[in-house]
């Protein structure tokens, strides 16, 4: 494979792309050809082909996203409060350099715009040249407004409003450490709309049940309606918890047959994971996650 190390960092063999979801539980992705790998100002970066999920994304040794499985996460990020909100029309997406989310976003008709606030100027580089069956164009539509800089800094110095806020962030760490705040949680609910939304990955139930506790307690500091929600997403191990916040919009009472729905009376099509009883079934929290829901 060219450029690469004879053993990368963290990886266990030659090729075989292995995420650590703690120091003692990893998997591995074998690597059937090295596409890029470099390191950007703020993170390593690398693509791969593989055989299970086609071409494949990492930053600092971490899948982010794949040609094969990107639904799983997109669609569950964007769709909850998108279907949830009566008429979204303006969106911020902090992170998500891919265009995963914002290829969803922009499914909805009442869209007008979708701003993209990506500090690393190499991932978007990145999904332009080899991550188009994830973006899907989305990066060069004309209502995505493409900010290159710092999520925290123009979510705090923005005179704009949103009615959905997606944070498509990396894990915790690196440069995305300060966007796991209180204080940045705090920012994001006074730049929505009071009918508005925010929604983010947590982390895994079974790998990181502190990090889900107090990550729902700082959440709490910032949004009056926090509500959990799980999604199966094969690149990140399995179960996976994500949140929607918002100072009024509950997806928790919406019935399946509403979903489905709005989804027809949008014309949101091509969707393979969201329908009106996964946006059920997903707020439909096992005994041992409804205990870390509460703190416990």
């Amino acid at each position: 494979m060219a450029g690469q190390r004879d053993i990368p960092d963290g990886d266990i063999a030659p090729g075989a792309m292995t995420e650590y979801l703690t120091d003692d539980w990893a998997f591995f992705v074998r690597s059937a050809r090295e596409l890029e790998r470099f390191r950007s100002p703020y993170q390593s970066v690398e693509v791969h082909d593989s055989v299970p999920f086609g071409r494949l994304f990492r930053l600092d040794g971490h899948f982010m996203t794949s040609e094969r499985d990107e639904f799983f996460y997109h669609e569950m990020l964007v769709h909850m409060p998108g279907i949830a909100h009566p008429a979204p029309e303006r969106a911020l997406i902090v992170g998500g350099g891919d265009g995963g989310s914002a290829e969803e976003l922009l499914k909805y008709p009442s869209i007008k715009s979708v701003t993209l606030c990506e500090i690393d100027l190499a991932v978007v580089d990145i999904a332009r040249k080899h991550l188009a069956s994830v973006h899907k164009g989305a990066l060069d539509d004309p209502r995505l407004d493409l900010r290159i800089g710092d999520g925290f800094a123009f979510v705090r110095e923005t005179k704009e409003t949103f009615d959905l806020i997606v944070l498509d962030l990396t894990d915790p760490g690196g440069p995305s450490t300060l966007l796991y705040t209180p204080d940045f949680y705090r920012a994001c609910a006074a730049r929505l709309n009071p009918v508005g939304a925010m929604t983010l990955h947590v982390a895994s139930p079974v790998a990181h049940p502190d990090r889900i506790r107090d990550g729902l307690a700082a959440l709490r500091t910032a949004f009056p309606v926090v509500a959990p929600y799980l999604a199966s997403i094969p690149l990140y191990g399995g179960m996976w918890m994500m949140a929607c916040c918002s100072g009024s919009l509950d997806p928790r009472k919406l019935a399946a047959h509403e979903v489905d729905r709005r989804l027809a009376q949008r014309g949101i099509r091509d969707l393979q994971y969201y329908n009106g009883d996964v946006h059920r079934g997903a707020l439909a929290l096992p005994n041992f996650v409804r205990i870390l829901v509460e703190g416990r």
